[in-house]
């Protein structure tokens, strides 16, 4: 099955006193690679998110979004810093005492105090967050799926009409492909007929075209290119990963298209590596976009 690497999905899970939002994003990348942004509260279930998305995600750059709204997940709590109080105390009667002051200190007088007193945050996170937090990571997964498996099918058919396409030139290639030596046996036969004045040598001709035949023998590429084709379309109905593969497998079929080429020395055959060319560049746009 293709599976695209492109995706969104989204989905949410509350209990009336918190909903959770999860929102995830896809993008190709050679690898698997995340970026979670959560509260700060929560990221201790930072693994257990991750692990949920590799169960859905084996290739491609994931963004996860998690937002909470209803209860807050932090209580204040006020701290005093009795060393620091005691010492404000005790200079306080000091004062007192040097310059003789009747007035004593009152609680307002301490309260007046502001660097004794801390707030701390202490996490106040629900006992069923993590349950909710999973389902709507779990939810937002399945419509990721579905998006990503849908525009793999819309890249299945494209590629598949393409592939098809490239089969067919590569089958009118080696159909034509024999008739390129006959031709140049034929303009030898008539070049030297003109320079020799139909005095001719049957050998020559034939060792000639023997020499030329084995420069322009496509033959063992057209073979490995007919293996590539069918290798392609086999790994396309594969339940796997399959984008590196078929990376492998454009890059091959590029290679003998390029070697074809060079070595077969026929305006058809030129023209045709140009269309076969074309079509594997667009293959390779479509490949570098699935998991």
């Amino acid at each position: 099955m293709v599976t695209s690497m492109t995706g969104y999905g989204r989905d949410e899970a509350g209990n009336g006193q918190v909903n959770v939002f999860a929102e995830i994003k896809t993008v190709n990348h050679r690898f698997c690679e995340h970026t979670i942004r959560m509260p700060r509260q929560l990221l201790v279930l930072e693994e257990k998110v991750k692990k949920k998305a590799n169960q859905y995600i084996k290739r491609g750059r994931v963004e996860i979004f998690i937002t909470v709204e209803g209860e807050s997940l932090v209580t204040k709590k006020v701290k005093v810093d009795w060393d620091l109080a005691d010492q404000y105390v005790s200079l306080m009667a000091e004062v007192k005492g040097k310059y003789k002051l009747e007035s004593s200190i009152t609680l307002q007088d301490i309260l007046q105090l502001e660097s004794i007193f801390m707030t701390e945050e202490v996490p106040a996170v629900p006992r069923d967050l993590e349950v909710l937090l999973l389902e709507a990571v779990s939810g937002a997964l399945e419509n990721l799926k579905k998006m990503r498996t849908h525009e793999g099918q819309e890249l299945a058919l494209d590629m598949i009409n393409q592939l098809n396409r490239f089969g067919e030139i590569v089958a009118g290639v080696k159909n034509h492909a024999p008739s390129v030596v006959e031709k140049y046996k034929t303009r030898m036969e008539i070049k030297l007929a003109e320079l020799t004045d139909g005095q001719i040598e049957d050998s020559r001709i034939v060792t000639e075209a023997a020499i030329f035949a084995d420069k322009c023998d496509i033959n063992e590429e057209l073979t490995r290119l007919d293996s590539h084709v069918r290798q392609f379309s086999a790994t396309l109905s594969q339940n796997e990963p399959i984008g590196r593969k078929l990376d492998f497998l454009v890059q091959e079929m590029n290679r003998e298209v390029n070697t074809i080429g060079s070595k077969a020395n026929d305006s058809l055959i030129t023209r045709e590596v140009v269309e076969m060319k074309s079509l594997l560049e667009k293959l390779k746009e479509q490949v570098q976009n699935i998991e």
